[in-house]
């Protein structure tokens, strides 16, 4: 067996390879997202206040997931073509350029969030409660950020191998030891001081710390595809310029929903704090049902990207189709779940009756565009993989920027806090149209024209 078909991506049937790279990453991201909700439920009950600090705090930690994701994303999809294409020293240096790129962003964001959060929170907000808070969390999240990066990048570094297992346990490990020390450390329990959002914070950073340490050891170990050595790190330009074609659209796509929430929340603060409350603890519920969406199309890059490096555009296809199909079965589940139950979930942060008034029309209305955004996201992690990632930045801007908050700002004006859910519902139709005529001009141009590597070599 030569050194391609040595790799599961080039040889395993896509359906059960899907499946079986699929399933971990699931897993795991739904620790993830179950760890975001606790989270939100103990702030909830350390007061009202802390949930509103909390909800402005979101868009700093969309962007910090944006930077991470991104990055990562960008290491993923070269490092898996770089294996399709048998040019393991290459794929070598994409991950240890990988890991700098981690320790980067980290100072980046240690320095921002120490200097800028009193005045980011002023923005928002003239209530001196909240917005100490606030800058108590960001400040922690930030300049304890090394965790969050590292742990992305060597996540995403092992799944482009096809390595899914270790991933998992290395988010559902700080996952879990988060959830563990929350109440620990916000309400003072086993004889630790009442720290309340601060706590919050600490546990946070604390459960990424220690899957950034478990992500590296597993780096270490796992040397079947590539080697990675913390002393081989080495910054090479023409390799980040490479990650970043199309890791860069990938922050930009990410940090677009941090504008988005921010652009959502001064339009939704003119009606009321329970509005910006209820959109908080929706994008908190949601995340139950897109994680696992996300954890399919993590598993599917690496596919996608090593047989368009291998040129095997039956391979691409079916991977699209396999992944399309397991992500909407999920977003429909997540429909009837928001229709049925949207009281009961809303009882898990303490919801006043303003506040569940509010929040049963919302998650009802905007769970409406879910299966529509299953296939556009599947879409867009496809031009991603294929390093095609302008084509997703263009498919974000639009729909968050170019219709969600025009529309939500008019309906606002015109249709009341109520009306301003249904854009959720209009930006997804937009973007799965684009989306689609998108994946028909790349598949056209350039997935059913690749042909096999063997027939290149012999023209």
């Amino acid at each position: 067996m030569n050194n391609l078909t040595e790799n599961k991506m080039a040889y395993r049937p896509i359906g059960r390879l899907m499946i079986t790279m699929a399933l971990p990453t699931m897993s795991s991201m739904l620790v993830q997202a179950l760890y975001n909700i606790v989270d939100s439920i103990f702030i909830a009950r350390s007061g009202a206040e802390a949930l509103a600090a909390l909800s402005l705090a979101f868009p700093v930690q969309i962007l910090m997931i944006a930077m991470g994701a991104g990055t990562s994303v960008g290491v993923n999809s070269l490092l898996s073509r770089r294996l399709g294409e048998k040019r393991r020293s290459e794929a070598e240096s994409v991950a240890t350029n990988g890991l700098f790129l981690a320790g980067a962003m980290w100072i980046l964001f240690a320095l921002s969030g120490f200097l800028f959060s009193p005045l980011f929170f002023k923005l928002f907000t003239v209530d001196a409660s909240i917005a100490t808070m606030g800058v108590v969390y960001v400040r922690i999240c930030t300049m304890a950020s090394l965790g969050i990066f590292t742990q992305f990048i060597s996540e995403r570094i092992m799944q482009a191998t096809g390595d899914t297992i270790r991933p998992m346990i290395t988010q559902m490990s700080g996952a879990i030891i988060n959830i563990i020390l929350d109440p620990i450390m916000i309400f003072g329990l086993l004889g630790f001081p009442k720290m309340g959002i601060a706590g919050a914070a600490l546990a946070t950073v604390i459960g990424q710390t220690f899957g950034m340490l478990l992500g590296l050891f597993f780096l270490h170990r796992n040397t079947d595809h590539v080697t990675v050595k913390l002393k081989n790190i080495k910054p090479s330009l023409p390799v980040i310029k490479e990650i970043y074609r199309v890791g860069f659209p990938a922050i930009i796509m990410q940090s677009i929903g941090s504008l988005m929430t921010v652009g959502m929340n001064t339009i939704l603060i003119t009606f009321s704090t329970i509005a910006v409350s209820v959109f908080g603890v929706y994008f908190r519920l949601q995340s139950f049902i897109f994680m696992p969406v996300f954890g399919i199309t993590i598993a599917m890059i690496p596919i996608v990207g090593f047989n368009y490096g291998a040129r095997n555009p039956q391979r691409i296809s079916k991977a699209v189709k396999t992944a399309t199909f397991m992500a909407f079965g999920i977003m429909a589940a997540g429909l009837i779940v928001f229709q049925m139950i949207p009281e009961v979930l809303l009882r898990w942060f303490d919801a006043t009756d303003e506040m569940m008034a509010v929040g049963i029309k919302a998650l009802r209305i905007i769970s409406y565009h879910f299966p529509l955004a299953a296939i556009a996201i599947v879409l867009s992690s496809s031009f991603q993989a294929m390093g095609k990632g302008f084509l997703s930045l263009i498919l974000s801007i639009v729909r968050q920027l170019g219709v969600l908050l025009p529309f939500a700002y008019l309906l606002s004006r015109i249709g009341g806090l109520d009306a301003i859910w249904f854009t959720f519902i209009i930006s997804e139709v937009v973007s799965i149209t684009m989306a689609s005529v998108m994946y028909a001009r790349v598949y056209n141009t350039k997935i059913k024209v690749l042909e096999p590597v063997h027939k290149l070599n012999r023209k």
